[in-house]
């Protein structure tokens, strides 16, 4: 074994032991709203809701790395228009079904629920920009 291939060993493992400790690292409730643009109330709403479980440590609040992650999907959720309800029933299905398969498949189901609402919206704002644009200038034509 070479000097080069030796250290370039030891270099993995340290990376590798780093990225261990990195996910084993746990952050109170205020370092974690501050991260995610979250108030400390939003935080302990999902807990509430069973969306999260951070460990307590004492009286705080732990939030190690798998938690983080749960909570960042649930953003993604409330960004794409998803309920609480349905956000935590995709998050129970993810724990549950370690191939993810039932999570997968609701998801399918789910998004294209909203996939039809979103287009019937967007149907009656098109609808509606139409006939503010006739209003306006009809209005205009009127002043002149």
């Amino acid at each position: 074994m070479t000097a080069r291939s030796h250290e370039g060993g030891a270099i993995a493992v340290k990376e590798r032991r780093a990225t261990k400790e990195a996910d084993a690292r746990v952050h109170g409730i205020q370092e974690v709203a501050q991260e995610l643009g979250l108030t400390l109330r939003t935080l302990r709403f999902y807990e509430k809701e069973g969306l999260i479980s951070p460990q307590r440590v004492g009286n705080t609040r732990a939030y190690s790395r798998r938690e983080i992650g749960r909570i960042q999907l649930i953003l993604r959720g409330k960004h794409l228009g998803f309920s609480i309800k349905e956000i935590k029933e995709f998050l129970d299905l993810y724990d549950a079904d370690p191939e993810h398969k039932e999570q997968m498949e609701r998801l399918i189901a789910r998004v294209r629920e909203r996939l039809t609402d979103l287009k019937a919206q967007r149907k009656a704002l098109d609808l509606t920009i139409e006939e503010l644009t006739v209003i306006e200038a009809e209005a205009m034509a009127k002043l002149r």
